[in-house]
Order: structure tokens, then sequence, then C-alpha cells
């Protein structure tokens, strides 16, 4: 309803490949006329990437009203440094937005709570993810990587897939292991997979509601599909949480520990509901991200094949016939600069909004009660002033010790709200990279037009079609 009324945006790609120059997809800056805010809250719903402007790549903070609310946008780092971190706690809460898209999926799990629920259950969470316990889920991460590997390899000689999906099954069945000591299955996976993929594609974008001037936002419509979505992904987590609490459980899964730190500490309350909201956030997340982070890797090397010879080039110099394995990742720098790099151009969480809870200052701006603040990595990495050629695919902007300004790169979010599984992700993804960059080469058709679409996190509109080409 109304979408006639969205600007129109094309998405842009460009590859040169003489001068090694590749501008991967993204949409071309927004061109709507100035001041009407419906036709930008329209398009807004129809893809959130859509609706910025060149002008608003700038270190700067502005704001705007949209129909009843202040819209604040934080595009500098001081500034996102205040937010995050000076002042955190007036600015800790997720938007209505996130809150009623995520509730009925994840009830009060960590990444949607705030207040008294978040400060109990956040260093829960951060020590069971903690960057000290990856390297005992380093094996299982590789191996997972070669079981993926040994399937492609029956596939044959330049089998089609969609790289989206096989990511998302990897990573699924990364995270079950770790997190709940016990094999998904393919078949579990996929309806995972496929469950969420359905619930993003049934969330609204925007909560009406909210710029209506309901400050809490309006409650989800919970039609059947996004019931039969859900279910989906409860029933599974539901059956593996209850085969923990019988005495099933891997002793070093993350849930196991969850459940033993509730039998020692009472108090925190963490019934089966409870674990469940925490497993599915920390499922969701760790799978969510992570798959969508190695999709767009490969997209990038598939039309960069001079950075794809660089990280074959360091897998053969630091592994050899080898597989990769965690203790190799420190040495990975190539690898590590691309998914760096990916993830600075395709951050898997592309806006992180917060509802103010008191007035405010941030920078020259005054800020309201329940405004929503803006803080969007997706234009903040790409801003000429914080990154030379910042729409260029560019991995060795993350080489040789090179770090960029504090605060102006954020895809895990920063302050006390940073992703908790931060270290886990990261080493997931170069090491899943490297095990299968070490036997294959994946190759996205020359015709196919690839497109960012933000819902809830930014995924290649429709998945990403790969043929496989053994090395």
């Amino acid at each position: 309803m109304l979408s006639w009324l969205a600007a129109e945006t094309q998405t842009i790609e460009r590859l040169d490949s003489s001068r090694k120059r590749f501008e991967p997809a993204h949409p071309s800056y927004y061109n709507g006329r100035p001041g009407n805010q419906l036709q930008r809250l329209m398009t807004a719903r129809r893809d959130f990437l859509s609706i910025w402007r060149q002008n608003d790549h700038k270190e700067a903070v502005r704001d705007i009203k949209l129909l009843r609310r202040q819209i604040v946008a934080v595009n500098s780092p001081e500034a996102i440094k205040y937010v995050v971190a000076t002042r955190h706690e007036n600015f800790e809460r997720k938007t209505p937005q996130m809150r009623r898209a995520l509730e009925y999926l994840l009830g009060d799990g960590l990444f949607i709570s705030d207040g008294e629920t978040w400060k109990q259950r956040r260093p829960l969470v951060a020590d069971i993810v903690h960057k000290h316990r990856v390297p005992a889920f380093g094996d299982i991460m590789k191996n997972t990587s070669l079981e993926l590997v040994e399937r492609w390899t029956t596939l044959g000689e330049g089998a089609s897939v969609n790289a989206l999906y096989e990511m998302a099954g990897l990573t699924a069945e990364i995270i079950s292991r770790s997190v709940f000591g016990n094999d998904l299955g393919e078949e579990s996976a996929g309806m995972v997979t496929d469950g969420f993929t359905s619930y993003q594609a049934l969330i609204d974008s925007i909560n009406i509601g909210y710029f209506l001037g309901f400050d809490e936002g309006l409650p989800l419509f919970r039609t059947p599909s996004l019931r039969r979505s859900v279910k989906r992904i409860h029933s599974i987590i539901d059956r593996v949480i209850e085969d923990h609490l019988a005495g099933k459980g891997d002793d070093n899964s993350m849930v196991e520990l969850l459940i033993r730190r509730q039998k020692r500490n009472p108090e925190l309350n963490l019934d089966v509901v409870a674990l469940r909201n925490e497993a599915a956030t920390i499922f969701m997340a760790g799978h969510e991200t992570t798959a969508a982070t190695l999709t767009w890797a490969w997209y990038l090397l598939s039309r960069a094949p001079w950075i794809e010879e660089a990280i074959h080039a360091e897998i053969e110099a630091v592994c050899g016939s080898n597989v990769p394995t965690v203790a190799d990742v420190a040495n990975l720098k190539w690898c590590t600069a691309v998914i760096e790099e990916t993830l600075r151009l395709y951050p898997p969480v592309p806006i992180l909004a917060r509802q103010a809870k008191e007035a405010d200052r941030i920078g020259d701006l005054d800020v309201k009660p329940a405004s929503l603040v803006l803080i969007v990595p997706w234009v903040l990495h790409r801003t000429p002033s914080l990154f030379q050629d910042p729409h260029l695919f560019r991995p060795e902007r993350f080489l040789s010790g090179k770090r960029p300004t504090p605060y102006s790169y954020i895809p895990f979010a920063s302050g006390p709200r940073i992703c908790p599984g931060l270290q886990f992700g990261l080493t997931e993804a170069i090491l899943c990279l490297a095990v299968l960059a070490q036997r294959f080469r994946l190759r996205v058709p020359e015709d196919h037009e690839v497109e960012p679409i933000c819902r809830l996190t930014l995924r290649p509109r429709g998945g990403l079609p790969v043929t496989l080409h053994r090395r």
C-alpha cells in the first residue's frame, strides 16, 4: 500500500579489472524531493539502504521530524562515542521497531532487552562466548567446514548452489554444535534457515505506530505465516534445551554452562523460557550474521580475482597442504582483511537504532525523550572523510597494522552493547573462508545482478547464486 510513493533507486556496481578496482553493489544516493518525508518513509519501508543522500555521508549529527517523531542521525565518531559509551545508559534501549520485530522470536533475549534484565544476563552470555573460549570451538568450525567441502565435492565441477543458503546451513550447524553440543542435522538446519528467512520477509521495516506518536510502537500482527516461521525455529531450540535439562546435553556446550549457572544461582531466574530466549538469541545472532558475512565475501572475491589470488597464496604459505586450523587464524592476514573489509562494506546489522530515554544533547543538537537515534554503519563505513574510496573493495586498508579511527568502524556495534560474540564470529568467518577457499573457487554468474537488501539483517536479495570450482 502506497509503495508507489517510494523514490526510485538503482543498484550501482562497477568493475575495472585492468586497474584492479571493484565497486561492489550498492544503491544509488537518494534523490527524492527535499521536504517530502512521506516519500522517504515509503522508500525506507521498501529498503532502508536507499534513503541516504550523498550529503548524509559526512561527519555530522542531523535531525528531521517524521510525522510526530524526531529522528537523529549520528554519523560522527565523536558523537557515536557519546551515544554508545559516554551516555550509553540513556541510549541503551533498542527502538520499538527492533523490539516489536524480534520479541515474538527472541522474547526478552539479550539482543533486545535492556535495564535490569540486560545487566543481569549480559555478563553470563559474554562469559560463555568470551574470546578465551573460542579456541575450544575451533575444531567444530574446521570439521563442519570440511563436511561442507565433502558435500560440494560430490556435486561435481561447476555445480550451481545458493551461497547464502549454503553458508546459513554451515553456520547454523557450527553454532548448534557450539551452543547446544548437538549435531543439528541438515533437515533441522534447513528448517531454522528457512524459518528465519521467512520471518525476515514477513516483518515490516517500519513500525508506523511509533511515528504516529506511540512511544512503544504497535505490537506485531502475528499472521499465520509468521506463526509458522516462529514455530519452526522454536520447536528445534526447545527440543535441544529440554534434552539438556534432562541430562542429555554436552558438558562443554554453551547452553550447558548457562544451565549450570542457574543451578548455582537460582536468583537468576533462568527458567526454560529464559533459557530458550538466550539460546535463540545466541543462535540467531551467531548463525545469521556470519552466514551473511561469508556470503558477501564470496561475492567480493568472485568479482575481484586479484584479491582471491592473494588469499590463496597466503593459505598455501601458512598452511601448505594442511587444513587451516584456529591456530592459523592469527597468521592469515589477508583472509582477516577480506572479512574485515566485507564487514565494512556489508555490515550484517547495517542500522543501529536506539530510543532516547530522557532529553539529551548530542553534539550541538537537542534530543527529545523517546526520539529515534540512528547510527548507521552502512553510511558511516562509506563516509569519504573516514575511508578513502569508501565504495571500493580494498582489503589492504586493514593490512600492515592499519586500523580505522575509533568509533568509525562498528560492524559489531560498540560500547557496553558491543556484540559479545564478536571474537567467535570473526574467528568463525576467517577460518571457514580459509578452509573453503583452500579447496574451491566460487563464481557469481557475470550476468547476475546483486542487490543488497536490508530487513533485520543485510542480505543479497534472493540469495547469491554461485558455481563451484575445485582448486
